[in-house]
């Protein structure tokens, strides 16, 4: 008897038409397109993620002499060596990277450079502080070799930016010294009128997309145009209703207060750039170098000066606003309409402020805005103002700027973060040793 074959069904391949094979070929189409989704989905989270709010950039521009340099890696790097971000150089040889608080190492990959460039130092270390932009700075050519700058070249480098510095604060403080000899006010809310000005003009310049040239004198003009509303809607009242001038000095502190908080909740808490004038390759060598923003600056300053001293000494206003600051009451008794010359003081004081704070924005603080750079400065406008005289013009130019000298010489043996210590020291030494300035007049009060 034979034994029938063991068999093992198999099923067999459904034909193409059978609806087996269509819905064999579905499920596979939806396995993939779920598969498709799903890294989609983590590609599209990973790209649309957004940077923290507390990032801050290290920045710069590359530049070889005046010819930009392009298409060049730079990496930012932690102490442990880890990449942590990454850029190219545009066109115009700026690039951006976005950063945490913190230490890095800027890296420049010399390999990506054009043939023939060299750059002297491929890594800057940086310290990027939260709320504050850093920019970083590569220097090409040939690197030098031996000292960089002798002790002499420093000192003459110092003195340059001292009296740059003095300058600058003679600026802003000669109106609030002009305020103080009609009015007798102490006005704390002039570093406000100086941070103002430069919002203003970085709004204009930035917003508005003017030319910083053509922006700053716009804002000149408002900064007169806020002066004299403060007069007229503050400050006038106030003296009418004859409010002592400690009560004013009170209200100046105040003011100052209100304006300084409002520059923050609309302007911003950190450092912002002006469009024009970031990087600056320096002109002259040795202990003469200087960046064309820097001397700009100085010109500027001094002819604004020399303007301010020529209408005291040749203009009527002038002669009538030395009149009211040495006596008032005798002043208005011989005709001079004394509101209308602090009026006029005012509106000039604003305008001082908007240039100063647009200068000092440009030369101090590496051509960005901060909202409370006036208040930083203040402290030197009156260091400056009562050394040289309280109420005299050209005794806060003196004053002004031999604080602005020492402030950036104090630099040659302290560390820059300590350098406005100076200031405050020659008010305390002021005020005990001689209270009336260089320029003063001694008075006798009671």
């Amino acid at each position: 008897m034979t034994q029938p074959d063991c068999q093992v069904a198999v099923p067999a391949e459904s034909p193409p038409g059978h609806p087996r094979s269509a819905l064999a070929r579905c499920v596979s189409l939806l396995l993939l397109l779920m598969a498709a989704l799903a890294v989609g989905g983590v590609v599209g989270t990973s790209s649309a993620s957004a940077a923290p709010e507390d990032a801050v950039r290290v920045f710069g521009v590359l530049r070889n002499g005046a010819t930009p340099v392009p298409n060049v890696t730079i990496q930012a790097k932690e102490s442990s060596g880890a990449v942590v971000g990454t850029a190219t150089s545009a066109s115009t040889g700026s690039w951006e990277i976005e950063v945490q608080p913190g230490q890095y190492t800027v890296v420049l990959d010399a390999k990506t450079l054009p043939q023939g460039v060299t750059v002297q130092e491929d890594e800057v270390k940086v310290t990027v502080e939260e709320g504050s932009d850093k920019p970083v700075i590569f220097s090409f050519g040939a690197k030098r070799t031996g000292l960089e700058v002798s002790p002499l070249e420093e000192l003459t480098r110092l003195t340059i930016d001292g009296l740059r510095f003095g300058l600058i604060i003679a600026i802003t403080g000669v109106g609030l010294s002009l305020i103080f000899g009609t009015t007798g006010l102490t006005n704390f809310a002039h570093g406000e009128l100086v941070t103002l000005g430069a919002v203003i003009a970085w709004v204009i310049n930035v917003k508005l997309g003017v030319q910083l040239i053509p922006a700053t004198i716009i804002a000149v003009v408002i900064g007169v145009g806020v002066g004299i509303v403060n007069e007229l809607g503050l400050w006038r009242p106030l003296r009418r209703r004859r409010t002592g001038l400690v009560a004013m000095l009170v209200v100046s502190i105040g003011l100052a207060l209100v304006i300084r908080y409002l520059i923050l909740m609309f302007f911003s808490d950190r450092s912002e750039p002006f469009a024009d004038y970031q990087v600056q390759t320096q002109i002259g060598s040795g202990a003469f170098a200087i960046t064309p923003v820097n001397l700009a600056c100085i010109i500027i300053s001094l002819v604004t000066l020399l303007a301010v001293a020529v209408m005291l000494q040749k203009t009527r206003i002038g002669k009538a606003m030395r009149a009211v600051a040495d006596n008032r009451d005798l002043a208005e008794s011989s005709g001079i309409n004394v509101d209308r010359v602090i009026l006029f003081v005012w509106g000039l004081a604003g305008g001082l402020a908007t240039l100063g704070g647009v200068l000092f924005a440009l030369s101090e603080l590496g051509g960005r805005v901060q909202w409370e750079m006036g208040f930083k400065l203040l402290l030197l406008m009156f260091a400056g103002i009562t050394l040289g005289g309280l109420g005299t013009a050209y005794g806060a130019l003196l004053g002004c700027v031999i604080v602005g000298l020492v402030v950036q010489l104090s630099t040659y043996v302290l560390s820059p973060d300590l350098k406005y210590i100076g200031g405050l020291l020659i008010l305390i030494v002021i005020l005990t040793i001689r209270p009336q300035g260089i320029l003063g007049s001694r008075a006798r009060i009671g």
